[in-house]
């Protein structure tokens, strides 16, 4: 019953709902512009909001759980890979701008393998508020991706324009939370390797 509630809880009802958009999103690329273009920002602009008031809730309704700090992360990592790979494969990204993309996808990697490593030593690592940061913008500057040449121009700016700044943007903040992670990291296995060696001299 406790794990049946943990899922069916508002909170966590929101965060697998975000999970769930994903092969929305997907879907989304195969259609005519610039249906695809906007049905996918309004399905995007859902899961972003998802990722907003599941945390709001939690706190609010007291009902914070592990299955719900374990799922956001994830479910905000599946998003924003999903997109950058299918923005590539559909030539929404130009090739120089793959660069910070290639960048925003080797750190969710890393910390996602950093996190793995540290939670068998029962060492949790909890997300930043500069982490959330970098996770809204690459929302937005994937969502103008995604308009890309359905969406207006903003002056001399196309919609294209203000995506790939945006996800460059967006890249140099995952380098910085990116490293934050692994500073972090690396204390605690420092601190686990010391731990063994005094278990060995004793």
């Amino acid at each position: 019953r406790k794990i049946f509630f943990m899922f069916t809880s508002i909170p966590n009802l929101l965060t697998l709902s975000r999970i769930a958009s994903i092969p929305l999103i997907v879907m989304t690329f195969y259609l005519e512009e610039p249906l695809g273009n906007w049905l996918g920002l309004i399905i995007l602009i859902f899961a972003g909001a998802t990722d907003f008031f599941d945390g709001y809730l939690a706190r609010a309704m007291h009902q914070q759980s592990s299955l719900g700090k374990f799922l956001d992360p994830i479910a905000d990592k599946l998003l924003i890979s999903s997109l950058i790979l299918m923005l590539v494969g559909s030539g929404g990204i130009p090739k120089i701008s793959i660069l910070p993309a290639v960048v925003i996808l080797c750190r969710e990697l890393l910390v996602s393998g950093l996190r793995e490593f540290l939670a068998g030593a029962q060492v949790s690592v909890p997300v930043s508020r500069m982490a959330k940061y970098k996770t809204t913008l690459q929302m937005v500057a994937l969502g103008f991706l995604m308009v890309g040449s359905a969406g207006p121009s903003f002056g001399n700016f196309t919609t294209t324009d203000i995506g790939i700044f945006g996800l460059w943007l967006a890249a140099l903040l995952t380098l910085i939370t990116g490293y934050d992670y692994l500073r972090a990291g690396l204390r605690h296995v420092e601190k686990l390797d010391n731990d063994i060696l005094v278990k060995k001299n004793d």
